[in-house]
């Protein structure tokens, strides 16, 4: 069996779908397999909103708008603009193509589909082959806790309040459990990938479900980096990792998040040397940012040219 049969990606946030858009075009659908975030799932307005998967849809389906890195592209807010006329609470934007996703989806949930059931049907219509899979179908909330605020939703927290505030914790509440589709995913795997995301708010979820750490941990795990030189190309997690981790946000803050089952650690060159420790995860580096389209499929065929030669005798 070769170390690509079945190549499961954990993935959230907007650098998680591009990552999976490079992998998508790097392997065949048939052995890849995305388990995508839902902590950041929310009702909006009456709708059921999916950020995450959405992202992952819209960018795999080619429809995405690359300039902002969510939402449809060629996307108008008609309907936002009138929502707000009407005293309506509009701090997160909905485009009025993007608005056709929610009610559909919010109705589908209200008939008694499963949120995977209408993940699947939504990649099905779009002509998206790779299966997107919900980490759970079930309640799943990222609470974040800032000192000024107190405890609130996770989009309040990036939308709302655009991170601001000193962080104190992150929780995920919710008695929700790894989905059937996302055990066999997990058991099935001849090697796991996380994507560049961001690990307490995109992986972490993920990994908060049932024992999903213990059946990844039985796998080869490789995890691509989410900082470059100690940033981050998009979001909030270099901030976030000195205020919860107490460590300085690096490679070195990223391999200890995912202890003890990540075996091999991809960071951009030049970053390997900033690690500084003597167990853990294979180390190696290649050029990490994905710049644009072709960029997302040097990456995907890089992490899987390292993973070879580390995994394979």
């Amino acid at each position: 069996m070769s170390l690509f049969d079945r190549v499961t990606l954990l993935s959230g946030g907007v650098g998680g779908a591009r990552f999976l858009d490079g992998l998508a075009r790097a392997l065949p659908s048939n052995r890849l397999k995305a388990i995508v975030n839902i902590g950041d799932d929310f009702e909006h307005l009456g709708l059921s909103i999916s950020p995450d998967l959405d992202t992952c849809l819209y960018t795999l389906a080619g429809l995405g708008d690359e300039t902002r890195g969510w939402g449809l592209r060629d996307e108008s807010f008609r309907a936002h603009e009138r929502l707000g006329l009407l005293g309506e609470d509009t701090f997160f934007m909905l485009g009025d193509l993007d608005l056709a996703t929610h009610i559909a989806r919010t109705r589908r949930l209200a008939s008694g589909e499963r949120l995977t059931e209408v993940s699947r049907a939504f990649a099905e219509r779009l002509g998206v082959r790779v299966p997107l899979l919900p980490a759970s179908d079930e309640r799943l909330r990222t609470i974040i806790r800032t000192k000024e605020r107190g405890e609130e939703g996770f989009q309040d927290w990036l939308v709302r309040h655009q991170a601001q505030g000193s962080l104190l914790g992150v929780e995920y509440r919710g008695e929700a459990r790894p989905t059937p589709e996302v055990i066999e995913a997990l058991d099935e795997a001849t090697l796991i990938l996380i994507a560049p995301s961001n690990p307490y708010v995109s992986i972490h979820p993920i990994l908060a479900l049932g024992d999903v750490r213990e059946r990844i941990a039985q796998k080869p795990c490789v995890a691509v980096s989410p900082l470059i030189g100690g940033a981050a190309v998009k979001g909030p997690l270099a901030q976030m990792i000195p205020a919860l981790s107490k460590t300085e946000a690096g490679a070195r803050a990223i391999a200890e998040l995912y202890e003890p089952f990540l075996d091999l650690l991809i960071v951009h060159s030049g970053d390997a040397p900033t690690v500084g420790f003597e167990r853990g995860p294979i180390v190696r580096e290649c050029d990490i940012l994905m710049r644009d389209p072709e960029d997302r499929l040097r990456l995907a065929l890089d992490v899987l040219r390292i993973a070879e030669e580390i995994f394979t005798p």
